[in-house]
């Protein structure tokens, strides 16, 4: 007596085999990256420079690995180095780190005393189409995905008391593609790699509001919401996330 045919058998077996692959892809990708055995700051910045994991390396002088105290209570994290932070090996040291710098100052926080990274540790540009400038390209998904075990890294190691996003592409790389800048800055985030998470505005967007006018409306808007660090430094707003 011939057995009968399960009809829905052959396409469980399919997503059977399927499965596995798809959950061995983020395995993969960090097997790509060049992690150390043991995770500290130093042992991770040097290991970065041998990152080959997506085509960027390429493009980059050197990788920008991320700077600031081991147990930084507060981290900033950023989209990628730009032409300055690639040229010199340290992020956030160009025209929007200098204005980072000056609205910390402004709200009482030293810039010594923070952990600045970014999503991509290469420079991804293309060349302008007059002179030898280095216009900045946005980084592709696969090219933030191939990068994420290192940030993943630095949170593990530094875990932060609160983890602050810098403009929409590191808060969608981190927060979900569903963030708005508009909508959602200065707010709390609720997640998991932090206690407090929040968002904000990318320096860089404020040095290229179209006048002057508008470069100050944005710069007192990112006041406003760096403002809140000193206060949830200090615990006053724990409950709120």
């Amino acid at each position: 007596m011939a057995t009968r045919q399960d009809p829905g058998r052959k396409r469980r077996e399919i997503l059977s085999a399927a499965g596995p692959s798809r959950q061995r892809r983020r395995p993969q990708l960090e097997s790509r990256v060049p992690l150390p055995q043991i995770l500290t700051l130093p042992n991770l910045r040097e290991a970065s420079k041998s990152c080959k994991a997506c085509e960027l390396w390429k493009l980059g002088t050197q990788t920008v690995f991320g700077e600031g105290p081991t147990k930084a209570r507060v981290m900033f994290v950023g989209e990628q180095p730009g032409d300055y932070e690639d040229r010199a090996g340290r992020p956030f040291i160009g025209p929007a780190g200098r204005l980072l710098d000056e609205v910390l100052a402004e709200v009482g926080i030293d810039r010594s005393e923070v952990y600045v990274t970014n999503v991509v540790k290469h420079f991804k540009w293309e060349a302008a189409q007059r002179g030898k400038r280095r216009i900045h390209k946005k980084p592709r998904q696969s090219e933030i995905e191939a990068c994420r075990p290192w940030l993943d890294s630095e949170l593990k190691v530094v875990q932060p008391e609160i983890l602050v996003c810098l403009g929409a592409s590191a808060a969608q790389a981190l927060l979900g593609k569903q963030f708005r800048i508009t909508r959602d800055r200065g707010q709390l985030i609720p997640s998991e790699l932090a206690r407090l998470v929040m968002a904000t505005a990318h320096p860089s967007s404020i040095l290229r509001a179209p006048d002057s006018q508008q470069r100050e409306k944005q710069r007192a808007e990112f006041v406003r919401d760096l403002n809140r660090l000193p206060e949830l430094l200090r615990g006053k707003l724990a409950q709120a996330s």
